[in-house]
């Protein structure tokens, strides 16, 4: 169960994230909201997945997801472009989530 938590506090910190973006500096009221709902749901869901995963583990890889959902989605919804040395850190960031989950056995 708390990989499910997991995985939901990744997909509401990409979904505030880019409703963030087009809250236009919080002057759009719909994505505003969604913005602070996702933020909440996120904080909510990541407390969740805290009562049985350690701190450094689950933090990790809840920025990890966010990271990578955020720089796929700015390159898909606002067209931001992507350096070769971006894609090769932000792969380096899903190795280094796929390692936390294989090797620590979370």
């Amino acid at each position: 169960m708390h990989w499910i938590m997991l995985v939901l506090a990744g997909i509401f910190e990409v979904s505030w994230a880019c409703a963030m973006k087009y809250s236009e500096g919080f002057t759009v009221a719909i994505p505003t909201v969604i913005t602070a709902v996702g933020y909440i749901a996120s904080a909510v869901c990541l407390s969740l997945a805290l009562k049985q995963m350690p701190l450094g583990t689950a933090y990790a890889m809840w920025t990890g997801f966010g990271i990578i959902g955020t720089s796929v989605l700015g390159m898909l919804l606002f067209q931001e472009k992507m350096t070769v040395p971006q894609i090769v850190c932000i792969l380096m960031i899903v190795i280094g989530i796929a390692g936390l989950k294989l090797l620590t056995g979370e």
